[in-house]
């Protein structure tokens, strides 16, 4: 038997988890100190699965399968395929900075009173985290997907609700009300999509009698399993709901800002780097391979609700005072293009959304993890508060503008190439869908260059005039991530073979091929 590296990847952080939770309460730094070292075995291991990943090979690779709940069909499947195998590489990759950043977060505030923070729990949610997002990635059973998509909620819960941002560190009771708030509405919206999704699994079993993802998808391709129009319909809306939750997709997305703007900034990272990925795969995994005639039966009231969140999330931004609201906010605008990528039904369109997915996830990670070290120094998240702090702080300012610039997709990084993709797919076969759109990319420039004007430029505010400039772990946590939006904002083909091939076969289950050029190239 071949040593089952997927389950290896997924089950390192897990066990990391448990034995950092160990740690003896006075030994704070050896927690983070472990914490850090599984994070970055995970990493060694995801590069491995990379490694071992033959794009032009079979779909899935790497497979699993055991037993597991034989009466019910139910079975310990893993898989990767293109798509999977680069968001299982972005999430091993982010974690340790994600450690590296929040290194003091969950230090005691105020030693042996009710306010101590515990480091250990903090350290080991987050790999607990990393877990359960490794093993969505991989999982091909329907049923073993839901319970890890489910089960990341919980410690994502305590990260929220237990550790509060440090801007709000002297505001006691109204902050733990605020944070407490934040966590149950993340938690009431996205058990809700669950449940919803529950009865669509439970009604997929009853129609296909198992929940082998690979199994249901060739019997459907075959025509040995067919649904009836109703029913792949409502059970299409029941999975679709509880991904557009987890993305999020207007008008779903209200626990984001509140969520993301009371978490920590690495834990704002994991939320919508990490997390909330897991919706937008399971979209092309699930909603897609196992309901093809839905999916584009559902196509235009979905592309239609991308629109709005691009729209609405950029004017939001525009109008926010609070630093991490903003970012907040353009992330659901650029949600927005993923899904709208997605539901193209373009090649184009999902190989944009798919490294779109990569993309933003590096570029949020570079921008919030700096505005986390500016809050951190100020004490606040209000925009208002800051001024001028590229006089004081020029690396700081450098690396703000650098991941500001990547949010608005500027030419040269990262988002860029997936945005135009996402577009050019888009606009193939749903011309206004694409135009109205673009106006999402005008709004982008306004908000991220604003941002940056009047926290960055102009006279220097008392308060900020003593502000530090990054420090050496700071510089290691940034600097990767700004090497790698360039990287690939020039040269993005590493990650297009991977996931061109996954674009292909889903294309292939929804039987959609691109547009014509209605006036062909002369010759």
């Amino acid at each position: 038997m071949s040593f089952p590296l997927l389950t290896a990847t997924a089950a390192l952080p897990a066990i990391g988890a448990i034995a950092t939770a160990a740690v003896p309460a006075a030994r704070r730094t050896a927690a983070k100190w472990l914490a850090l070292l599984v994070s970055i075995a995970t990493l060694a291991l995801a590069i491995a699965v990379l490694v071992r990943f033959d794009p032009d090979g079979a779909r899935y690779q790497l497979t699993e399968s055991h037993a597991w709940i034989a009466d019910f069909g139910v079975r310990y499947e893993l898989g990767v395929d293109g798509i999977g195998v680069a968001l299982l590489a972005l999430t091993a990759l982010l974690i340790p900075f994600i450690i590296l950043a929040g290194w003091h977060d969950a230090d005691p505030l105020e030693t042996g009173s009710r306010r101590w923070r515990p480091t250990q729990g903090f350290f080991a949610l987050i790999l607990a985290v990393e877990a359960m997002v490794i093993i969505s990635f991989e999982a091909t059973d329907v049923f073993l997907f839901y319970i890890f998509f489910e089960a990341m909620l919980i410690p994502m819960y305590f990260l929220i609700g237990g550790f509060g941002d440090r801007a709000h560190a002297g505001s006691d009771e109204n902050a733990a009300a605020q944070r407490s708030y934040a966590a149950v509405k993340f938690l009431l919206y996205n058990l809700v999509g669950g449940l919803i999704m529950l009865a669509a699994v439970i009604g997929l079993y009853v129609v296909a009698g198992n929940f082998s993802l690979q199994e249901i998808a060739e019997a459907r391709a075959n025509g040995s399993l067919h649904m009836a129009t109703n029913t792949e319909r409502w059970l299409f809306l029941g999975f679709f709901f509880a991904f557009a939750v987890k993305a999020p997709l207007w008008p779903l997305h209200t626990w984001l800002p509140n969520a993301m703007g009371e978490a920590t900034a690495p834990v704002a990272v994991l939320i919508t780097a990490v997390v909330d990925k897991v919706g937008t795969f399971a979209m092309l995994r699930f909603c897609l391979q196992l309901f093809p005639e839905a999916s584009k039966w559902a196509t235009p009231a979905i592309l239609v609700l991308a629109v709005i969140s691009i729209i609405y999330g950029a004017l939001l931004a525009v109008g926010q005072r609070d630093i991490k609201r903003l970012v907040a906010y353009a992330s659901i605008s650029h949600f927005g293009f993923i899904i709208m990528g997605i539901f193209a039904m373009t090649s184009q369109g999902q190989s944009g959304a798919t490294l779109y997915m990569v993309n933003h996830g590096i570029s949020t990670a570079a921008l919030m993890l700096v505005a986390g070290f500016l809050i951190s120094r100020r004490g606040s998240r209000l925009i208002a508060d800051y001024g001028g702090v590229q006089k004081v702080a020029p690396v700081l300012a450098g690396t703000f503008l650098i991941g500001g610039l990547a949010t608005l997709s500027l030419p040269g990084l990262a988002p860029f190439v997936s945005e135009f993709l996402v577009l050019v797919g888009t606009f193939a076969r749903y011309p206004v869908i694409g135009i109205i759109a673009t106006f999402g990319i005008v709004l982008a420039a306004l908000y991220t260059l604003v941002l940056y004007q009047r926290t960055m430029t102009g006279p220097v505010k008392p308060e900020v005039s003593a502000m530090p400039d990054l420090r050496v772990r700071e510089l290691v946590v940034v600097a990767p991530l700004v090497v790698l939006l360039i990287f690939l904002g020039v040269y993005p083909k590493p990650v297009t073979d991977i996931v061109n091939p996954a674009v292909k076969s889903t294309m292939s289950d929804v039987h959609k091929k691109d547009p014509k050029p209605e006036v062909e190239a002369a010759k």
